[in-house]
């Protein structure tokens, strides 16, 4: 009997996500004589059954497409909003994997598809997925895709900043995507020459990155660039963050940590006007103009690069191909130029963040880059 593969993408859509749909069907359906469907709208998609045939005809045309053919949604199979209310929905899920006749799901995605795929595999389901994000934070695996279409958008974005803000003498700050991570922030702020990077990983003091941007003016350079990643804090504001966080992890009892849960809201809703705050105090230390830019989904949109449309293939042929050796409960991740399998427990629940020692951190100070420490 053929085998029947079923495919999801979930979390945020991300460049390169239909190539590897395309890579995953073409090589099940023609290498390996495999049957294959997709369910549309992530987890939520398998949970109310809306199916549809992956066939030739469906996956011709669709590997330089951005976005996702199959569409997406951050619903949970454990949380799942119906109706207005949150049900647990991993039954309607299970119950659905089988009436498909399914071996295994596909499930491409970030750091919470991980964790939601290994929901299912507990539940006694053949799951295996592909690492998809544009932060570059799934645990161990060399790159996701769609990292490096984001990565050429931002440093392009960048590109185009700098004669703006050196025609007008301005500080200009601009906002990259990264909550937790600082890939993204990272390589383009060194790509686009920017003169200040800031990282969720490294906490800043603003009164460091002005004295960068005064240092420059006194060197006759009366501009400067500012990448900023959207989970960068200033280092008292870090410190409180940490602190809730850390009073969440360790909470006791229910009311402990719904309290717990409070602070850390409320902290959160407080960061996130937190790069226009940033320029006005920047404004404010250096009395020079600051203009913010926020590229927000536009680093996440369009046709996928060369480099996310081989990836994203040669990951998902290798994911067929681990199906017909009935390799399950993993993730298929890179390594080099190889694929390789890493057992789902080993990648839930973790974040592959930005090294203090990173070669990229040490380029960036080597070229005078202000870290804002």
């Amino acid at each position: 009997m053929a085998k029947q593969i079923g495919i999801l993408t979930a979390g945020g859509d991300s460049p390169g996500l239909n190539a590897a749909i395309r890579g995953v069907g073409k090589a099940a359906i023609r290498h390996f004589g495999m049957k294959v469907s997709g369910f549309r709208a992530g987890f939520r998609g398998l949970a109310e059954n809306r199916i549809q045939q992956l066939d030739g005809s469906a996956l011709s045309g669709i590997l330089t497409i951005g976005g996702t053919i199959l569409g997406t949604s951050r619903d949970k199979p454990h949380k799942m909003n119906i109706g207005g209310k949150t049900h647990d929905m991993t039954d309607a899920i299970v119950e659905n994997y089988h009436a498909n006749h399914l071996d295994v799901l596909v499930c491409l995605g970030g750091g919470g598809t991980q964790k939601n795929a290994l929901r299912l595999k507990q539940k006694g389901l053949n799951i295996i997925t592909l690492p998809k994000t544009i932060d570059n934070d799934v645990a161990l695996t060399d790159i996701t895709f769609g990292f490096d279409t984001a990565l050429g958008i931002a440093t392009e974005s960048i590109d185009r900043l700098h004669s703006t803000a050196h025609s007008h003498h301005r500080i200009i700050v601009v906002e990259i995507m990264g909550h937790r991570a600082g890939w993204l922030a990272l390589g383009s702020g060194i790509a686009g020459g920017a003169d200040v990077i800031l990282l969720p990983e490294l906490p800043y003091d603003v009164n460091s990155v002005a004295a960068a941007i005064r240092n420059r003016v006194r060197n006759g350079k009366k501009f400067s660039i500012v990448a900023v990643a959207e989970g960068a804090m200033p280092k008292d504001f870090a410190e409180r963050h940490a602190a809730a966080q850390k009073l969440k992890d360790n909470a006791g009892t229910k009311e402990e940590k719904k309290r717990a849960k409070k602070e850390l809201d409320k902290l959160e809703q407080q960061h996130r006007n937190h790069t226009m705050e940033l320029g006005m105090h920047l404004e404010e230390l250096t009395g020079l103009e600051a203009r913010v830019t926020i590229l927000g989904y536009l680093q996440r949109g369009g046709i996928p690069s060369a480099a996310d449309r081989l990836l994203a293939t040669r990951l998902g042929s290798a994911c067929a191909s681990f199906i017909d050796q009935e390799v399950y409960g993993v993730m298929v991740a890179a390594r080099g130029d190889k694929a390789e399998v890493v057992p789902l427990e080993e990648v839930a629940g973790k974040r592959r963040l930005v090294p203090l020692n990173h070669p990229w951190i040490e380029a960036a100070r080597h070229v005078d880059t202000s870290l804002g420490d």
